[in-house]
């Protein structure tokens, strides 16, 4: 986005501002964040216990290793070993990791930390650094199971390119974003546009790994990436061109997939998006119909009728490597080490291997497994070129220079403020408005100075008019408006019902109306409560506006469900009618952490 995008730091502050007045803070991964341990059921804590963070696409499968480790009741020096899973994504944990863990914000303290990828292990390193606290990071980073970053295109769309025979890298892509014609480049005007989605490198490590990759075809190196490199006007030039072709970002590689699904069960595969930045598994996740890859959902889903195949960029693609870091750390004492070593042996032998090669893994050698076919949308003998992460300094200056090139924002918040908001939060002392004011004040510090933000009230009777919604703050400039939002959100009182479903249409037609197509033009709603507006009951015609004639565009409704008695169906089905992801609040406290995520979608 524009210069002065919110950094990373500057959303972790800000998310544990307001949560810390709650009840502490949110684990930072977004939707996948607060999940519980993946394996701890039947552990003896009368063993030597150790808790094994793991980033979310392999945890279930580790968490099942676990479990099996564990019922073998192995020793380990003078006693049992056991371990815990506990399943949290790569930026997040690292960020806890960076300003010290705290177990009562940040969930379960890890022996072993094993990111999807060793560059979280250096950005960890520079940001103790910064801090001037003690290196963690030991230097032997084994890895236990690889994938590569891929560019996930619809077949028809990759087929068009000219894959499986013809290279393709991001200069091609990067061309095709840029042509007028968009695919009609390419015979397909009914594709319209090239678009791409990919991830927040700030959370995520195919958004962080693309990032990287956009830098080093920008510069023509396939090693050893200069800090001079990474500020080269003509390099940052090539990868905000790149940004510009981002339909929107998000916390998470499943938003996309899920959408890519049901725009395929839509019979609109080809129109969501042309590409999205995932790692190679994903890939064989999608086309199995279990886009979370988790194993307990394999079977659950038909495959889609669009498969996914992976372009491998032939400037070169970054490895997740999956590292199994035993930190260095105070609380990790020798015998918790010996049971660390002996998972890692036991998770590297050939069964477990396997295991993680029938879900879409490479052998932590590097060895493709039988799944990862061409008919599956693979390519064994690739990538040809494998770029090794640059040094924690330079890979640091990538993911803070993404703030100031990404694409820019234009973001309308609708604030539910009916009667229902001022009911009392358990244990919270202050009601479920109180707590959406000060998480909302603290979040929207975060947009960048020329993005842009606007800011509706609804409920009943607001407006001049007599209609349920009042648009308190025109969208305009942040560096403009902000103190005038923040002043508006301190002053909310809650009264009156709930006029969802009127407040969203007129909301969406004001923002198509003034459209701009340079941003990520989208709606931010939270509600706690159902449609209460006899005048506008028509929740189908809604969803019809919703998804509008022209997916290039549209503007994206990220739904907040707040409170146990918000209608998340209906709102399940705004966001899939605009193409956008649905956030859950249920519960009150959680509300901070659940702006935070929906940031990184701009």
């Amino acid at each position: 986005m524009a210069a002065g995008r919110r950094s990373p730091w500057a959303i972790v502050i800000a998310a544990l501002v307001g949560l810390a007045l709650i009840f502490g803070v949110r684990a930072w991964t977004g939707r996948e964040t607060g999940s519980p341990d993946v394996a701890s059921a039947g552990v003896d804590a009368s063993c030597q216990v150790i808790t094994v963070v793991a980033s979310s696409e392999k945890a279930a499968l580790l968490g099942t290793m676990a479990a099996d480790y564990n019922g073998q009741r192995r020793t380990v020096g003078a006693g049992c070993a056991q371990v815990t899973v506990v399943t949290k994504a790569s930026g997040g944990a690292e960020a806890a990791l960076a300003r010290g863990w705290d177990d009562t914000t940040d969930g379960p303290r890890p022996d072993v930390w094993t990111p999807a990828s060793s560059s979280w292990a250096g950005l960890l390193q520079q940001g103790l650094a910064s801090n001037d606290t003690p290196n963690i990071v030991p230097k032997d980073l084994p890895s236990i199971a690889q994938t590569p970053l891929v560019v996930a295109m619809p077949r028809p769309m990759a087929e068009a390119l000219g894959w499986p025979a013809k290279e393709i890298g991001w200069g091609d892509l990067l061309t095709l974003s840029k042509n007028p014609k968009g695919w009609g480049a390419f015979g397909h005007p009914e594709w319209g546009k090239f678009k791409l989605g990919k991830t927040n490198p700030h959370y995520s490590t195919s958004g962080l790994n693309a990032t990287v990759a956009a830098y080093f075809a920008a510069t023509g190196v396939s090693s050893d990436l200069t800090l001079a490199q990474v500020a080269d006007p003509a390099v940052k030039a090539y990868v905000t061109s790149i940004e510009q072709s981002v339909v929107h970002y998000g916390d998470t590689t499943l938003t996309f997939l899920d959408n890519m699904s049901r725009a395929a069960a839509a019979g609109k595969g080809l129109t969501y998006v042309s590409a999205v930045t995932v790692e190679e598994k994903s890939v064989l996740d999608y086309n199995s119909g279990n886009p979370t890859g988790d194993p307990a959902k394999a079977g659950q889903a038909p495959p889609p009728s669009v498969p996914l195949v992976a372009v491998y960029p032939k400037e070169g693609t970054l490895l997740s490597d999956n590292p199994w870091i035993v930190l260095d750390a105070s609380w990790v004492d020798a015998p918790k080490k010996a049971v660390a070593a002996d998972f890692l042996s036991f998770v590297r032998e050939p069964a477990q291997q396997q295991r993680f090669q029938a879900a879409g893994f490479r052998s932590f050698e590097g060895v493709a497994g039988d799944p990862l076919t061409e008919a599956n949308g693979m390519l064994v003998n690739q990538p040809a070129v494998v770029l090794s992460p640059p040094a924690p300094a330079v890979l640091e200056q990538v993911q803070k220079s993404w703030d100031s090139l990404r694409k820019g924002a234009r973001v309308l918040v609708i604030l539910d403020v009916s009667g229902s908001m001022g009911e009392p939060v358990p244990d919270a002392g202050k009601s479920k408005l109180d707590l959406a004011k000060e998480a909302a004040e603290q979040a929207v510090q975060g947009f960048a100075p020329n993005d842009e933000l606007g800011l509706w009230l609804f409920s009943t009777n607001l407006g001049p008019g007599g209609e349920p919604y009042l648009k308190s703050v025109p969208i305009g400039p942040v560096t403009t408006i902000l103190p005038q939002v923040t002043s508006t959100i301190r002053g909310l009182v809650p009264d009156g019902g709930t006029g969802l479903y009127a407040t969203l249409r007129a909301a969406q037609q004001e923002m198509t109306a003034s459209l701009d197509t340079t941003r990520i033009n989208a709606i931010v709603l939270l509600t706690d409560g159902r449609n209460e507006y006899p005048p506008d009951t028509d929740l189908t015609g809604l969803l019809r506006q919703l998804g509008g004639e022209s997916l290039d565009t549209s503007v994206r409704v990220f739904p907040i469900a707040y409170g146990e008695g918000a209608d998340t169906e209906a709102l399940k089905q705004i966001a899939e009618s605009s193409r956008a992801a649905f956030y859950d609040a249920s519960d009150p406290a959680t509300i901070g952490k659940v702006l935070t995520s929906v940031l990184s979608n701009f």
